[in-house]
């Protein structure tokens, strides 16, 4: 299958890099200081800004306080930070200004992590001081559309949460599920979903600025839903 477009806007963890190690040592620390449940933390966690599970699990908190210092924490810490698997040759194949970095994490750490691996920085990064509302809200997708100049409905997100694919849709914009870190019956509102990152390939045929996504699933092509 293929889907044509313009600009594609990746999420970061689980779709790039996987930080599951860092953020779950973080947000362990957290909880112990807090005498919270790391186990109910984790169920919302992921896709979602720190400042916004934090509201959620601990409302009782001064949040932006401890958002804040969260933060400056994780971004000095990139241990057990790792690449996935086709997410270099992918980046480097897209013209820089048709693709963008959409993440519930801060700049900082966006930006550790990525240097931490290798990785290009966007020439656009929509971040958690970008937003007012973080995903699922549509609102960081819809910015990192109008920075790049691009409608809505001439992107396609790259995302592997629920959230993120609620986000995505609400703001108008296809969507491709790489099924690293939730269960396909949760990404079912997709456009289509990949078993993983290294199944996505993108030809820019310099017709227009279009892009053509492949999605292609030799081994494993049940994994692929198209919408």
């Amino acid at each position: 299958m293929q889907i044509e477009c313009t600009a594609i806007l990746f999420d970061l963890d689980g779709v790039l890099i996987d930080s599951t190690a860092s953020i779950t040592r973080h947000w362990q620390q957290w909880a112990q200081r807090h005498n919270l449940d790391l186990t109910e933390i984790m169920k919302v966690a992921h896709g979602r800004r720190t400042i916004e599970t934090m509201r959620l699990v601990a409302p009782h908190l001064s949040v932006e306080e401890e958002a804040q210092y969260f933060a400056t924490i994780e971004a000095a810490d990139t241990q057990g930070v790792v690449t996935i698997d086709g997410a270099l040759p992918l980046l480097n194949s897209l013209p820089t200004d048709a693709w963008a970095i959409v993440t519930s994490g801060g700049r900082d750490l966006a930006t550790a992590r990525l240097k931490s691996r290798g990785l290009p920085i966007p020439k656009i990064m929509v971040t958690a001081e970008d937003v007012v509302n973080g995903k699922p809200d549509p609102e960081p997708y819809l910015v990192a559309a109008h920075v790049l100049g691009i409608p809505a409905d001439r992107c396609v997100v790259v995302e592997d949460s629920p959230a993120g694919i609620a986000a995505a849709s609400a703001a108008g914009m296809r969507s491709i599920a790489i099924a690293s870190t939730h269960a396909y019956h949760e990404l079912e509102t997709a456009t289509a979903i990949a078993g993983q990152l290294s199944d996505i390939q993108v030809d820019n045929d310099g017709i227009d600025g279009r892009l053509v996504i492949r999605i292609v699933s030799p081994e494993n092509e049940h994994t692929v839903i198209h919408r």
